[in-house]
């Protein structure tokens, strides 16, 4: 799903963590953010993203790395129906600083271009055996194997078990997955 085909503007406001990250987003298309400003969400922040998530939805869009996730989590919990985009590690980083604010336009808007939603009814369509046999776990390069994976579906990374939940989280099919691995 191409998202942002021809500068399509996004009809949902991006959450992101500040201000420097929304700076990177304007420079990749014109969109409206909502800023956290980190993990410590003020309650008026709380209530400009509901309002948002209410009226034109929302797409969580967070830095790569463990305080950006945590943000995540948090946001999805209050809002189980937004989208999420996920930025590669690789694209985000620069220097050692990992953010959204570091990446080039082109990778902030494959990102965005990918957004996913997490499907309501509770799938198993992947297991740990699934995780072997694609050799995303349990072989020297399975992490980089996860990782490549994740920035093809859009889906980002994790350890083993918090990719298999985002497999079946985000209604990945098999044949998708499958496809997207010939690529690898």
């Amino acid at each position: 799903m191409n998202r942002l085909k021809n500068n399509m503007q996004l009809k949902e406001i991006i959450v992101v963590e500040g201000r420097d990250d929304t700076a990177a987003i304007k420079r990749a298309l014109d969109a409206q953010t909502i800023e956290t400003h980190g993990f410590g969400i003020r309650k008026e922040t709380w209530q400009l993203i509901a309002e948002a998530y209410n009226r034109t939805g929302i797409i969580v869009f967070t830095d790569p790395d463990f305080a950006g996730n945590e943000i995540r989590k948090r946001i999805i919990e209050k809002f189980p129906d937004a989208l999420e985009a996920f930025l590669d590690r690789k694209d985000a980083e620069k220097q050692g600083d990992i953010g959204i604010e570091n990446a080039e336009p082109e990778a902030i808007l494959e990102a965005l271009s990918k957004a996913h939603a997490s499907i309501c009814e509770k799938r198993e369509i992947f297991s740990m055996e699934d995780m072997h046999r694609y050799g995303l776990t349990g072989a020297g390069d399975s992490s980089k194997r996860r990782a490549a994976l994740g920035k093809l579906l859009g889906i980002g990374t994790g350890n083993t078990g918090a990719f298999l939940k985002k497999l079946n989280r985000f209604g990945i099919e098999k044949e998708e997955l499958e496809k997207n691995l010939e690529k690898l």
